[in-house]
């Protein structure tokens, strides 16, 4: 094993302690949580390294550095997620290669994915972003839709042909009345999604929590968490 590839196991690991702690703190099965390895800025070799150590989902968030990777990936039994914020032109690239974009916040994606998954007859799972620093259905710093827009948002994507409503998903907001509050307001997402499922109720899928916060993600509910300097090291460039 190389010394990179020992280094990954070793994080893996920790991460895998650190879920599995969080599940038995909060009463819940370990399995009721999966982890998706975000390998943005990272090589293609790397994610065969992770594909190799039992990884199954990996997420990206610039589709210029993601298209390559995965490409390069084809052969592996990966599961990709589109994570960062999207634009229409890059809508076709994208649907090349995700399975699941978690960060769907506007109408005018939703038609444009839709319609780019039909032509290369695709089912392409969303996740409606939720901003909680944003008004009630305006947009968030990072990216997402206000409370006041999921459910217009949701139902739009459930009925868009090539889509398939999969939940929700949140990034911790750094303003607004959530900052500094990651429970709460992995908390108020969970309410979000119960109140969804009234009326999507497949649509189970909570993607919260990252590297600094997934014990608060795992003690909401989420189904999903996105870890990626816990698992690859501090990314190049970033200190």
């Amino acid at each position: 094993m190389t010394d990179r590839k020992a280094q990954l196991a070793a994080n893996l690991a920790k991460v895998e302690e650190r879920i599995t702690a969080a599940c038995v703190a909060a009463g819940r099965k370990r399995e009721e949580v999966t982890l998706i390895v975000v390998t943005k800025t990272y090589p293609a070799g790397d994610v065969r390294m992770l594909s190799e150590l039992g990884v199954r989902n990996v997420a990206e968030n610039r589709d210029q550095d993601a298209a390559p990777k995965a490409a390069a990936c084809s052969d592996l039994p990966l599961s990709w997620h589109f994570v960062g914020q999207l634009q229409t032109n890059k809508v076709r690239s994208v649907v090349g290669y995700a399975d699941v974009v978690q960060s769907v916040d506007r109408a005018r994606l939703v038609t444009a994915l839709s319609k780019e998954a039909v032509r290369v007859e695709r089912e392409v799972g969303c996740l409606i972003q939720v901003a909680l620093d944003a008004q009630e259905s305006g947009r968030g710093e990072r990216g997402g839709v206000g409370v006041g827009g999921i459910e217009e948002l949701a139902d739009l994507v459930a009925g868009a042909p090539g889509l398939r409503l999969d939940g929700l998903m949140t990034v911790a907001p750094l303003t607004g009345a959530y900052a500094g509050r990651q429970q709460a307001a992995f908390e108020r997402l969970m309410d979000l999604s119960t109140a969804m499922r009234r009326t999507h109720p497949a649509a189970n899928m909570v993607s919260a929590g990252m590297s600094a916060d997934l014990e608060q993600a795992v003690a909401a509910g989420a189904t999903h968490v996105r870890v990626g300097t816990a698992v690859l090291g501090v990314r190049p460039g970033l200190g």
